[in-house]
C-alpha cells in the first residue's frame, strides 16, 4: 500500500473506521460492509483480508474480556447481596457456548478448504466472487428479506456454506447469523458471534502464516486506531440497536452496498475484457 496516493490512504482509513463500527455495533458484517469499498480502492483481497483478520482477532478477544469482566462484577455484586441477606438474580451469560459447540465442528473443514482456495486462486477471481456474494447480500438487505434459518439439515448446509465463504473472504455472517439468532436471545448474539469469528479467524491466520502470506503488520500501526474509533462508536450503536432493532439501518446499507458492488463487478469485468 506504500504506492497509494494520500487520498487513497485516507479512504482506506475511513473504510476501517466503518468496519470497526459495524463489527462492534452488530457483531457481524465488518468485512461484508467494508470489503467492496476497499476493493474499489485496491483490487487485491490478500492485502486487506490479513489486516481485517488480525483486527477481528483483536476486537473479538477484547469483547470476550469485557464479557468476563461483566460476569466478575455480577458475581461480586451477588456476593455482596448474599452477605446482606438480599435475594439473588440469575447470572447473565452473554456467550452461548452451546451454539459454538454446535457450529464450529460443522464449519471447520469447509473453512480450511475456503482458505486454501483464497491462497491458491487468482486475486481477481476472489475479488469477483466477493463482489457477487455481497451483491446478493445487499439485495436481501435492501428488500428487508434476509436469509432465514430453515432449521434441521438446512441449518447444517448453511453453516457448511458459511464456513467455506468465511475461508475465502470473511463474509459469511449473513449465512450464519440467522441460524445463531434462531437459537439464542438477542443479548447473546453479538458476543457469541464474535467468539465464533475469533475461532474462524485464528484458523485463517494460521493458514496465512504457514503459506507465507504477508499479514501487513506494519499497516496496523495506523489502521488499528481507525478501527478502534469505529469500535467505540459501534459500542454505543449496539446498546441502541438492542432496543430499537437494526432493520432500517441494514436496508440503507444494502442500497449503498448494491451500488458499490455493481460498480466493482463492472470494473472487474472491464479489466478481464
Amino acid at each position: 500500500m506504500e504506492l497509494l496516493s494520500p487520498v487513497q490512504l485516507a479512504l482506506i482509513a475511513i473504510c476501517f473506521v466503518w468496519s470497526g463500527f459495524v463489527r462492534s455495533g452488530l457483531g457481524f458484517g465488518g468485512s461484508v460492509l467494508s470489503l467492496p469499498f476497499l476493493l474499489l480502492i485496491l483490487n487485491d483481497p490478500l492485502i486487506f483480508l490479513p489486516i481485517i483478520s488480525v483486527q477481528m482477532l483483536f476486537f473479538s478477544a477484547l469483547i470476550g474480556i469485557q464479557a468476563k469482566w461483566q460476569r466478575y462484577k455480577h458475581r461480586r455484586a451477588q456476593h455482596s447481596r448474599s452477605q446482606a441477606g438480599d435475594s439473588l438474580s440469575d447470572e447473565p451469560t452473554s456467550i452461548n457456548w452451546a451454539f459454538l459447540q454446535y457450529a464450529i465442528p460443522i464449519m471447520l473443514f469447509p473453512k480450511i478448504v475456503g482458505v486454501a482456495g483464497l491462497i491458491v486462486l487468482p486475486g481477481e477471481l476472489i475479488s469477483m466472487l466477493i463482489l457477487v456474494i455481497i451483491t446478493g447480500y445487499s439485495v436481501s438487505y435492501l428488500l428487508r428479506r434476509p436469509i432465514k434459518s430453515p432449521g434441521g439439515w438446512g441449518d447444517t448446509l448453511l453453516l457448511i456454506l458459511g464456513g467455506y465463504v468465511s475461508g475465502t473472504s470473511l463474509i459469511a455472517a449473513p449465512l450464519v447469523v440467522p441460524i445463531a439468532a434462531s437459537r439464542m436471545p438477542a443479548f447473546q448474539l453479538r458476543n457469541t458471534l464474535l467468539m465464533l469469528w475469533f475461532v474462524m479467524v485464528t484458523i485463517k491466520l494460521a493458514a496465512f502464516l504457514a503459506s507465507g502470506v504477508d499479514l501487513q503488520l506494519r499497516h496496523h500501526l495506523w489502521l488499528l486506531p481507525c478501527a478502534w474509533l469505529g469500535h467505540v462508536m459501534g459500542e454505543r450503536f449496539h446498546r441502541y440497536s438492542l432496543k430499537a432493532g437494526s432493520e432500517t439501518f441494514m436496508s440503507y446499507v444494502g442500497g449503498g452496498l448494491l451500488v458499490v458492488s455493481l460498480v466493482g463487478i463492472a470494473d472487474q469485468a472491464r479489466q478481464w475484457l
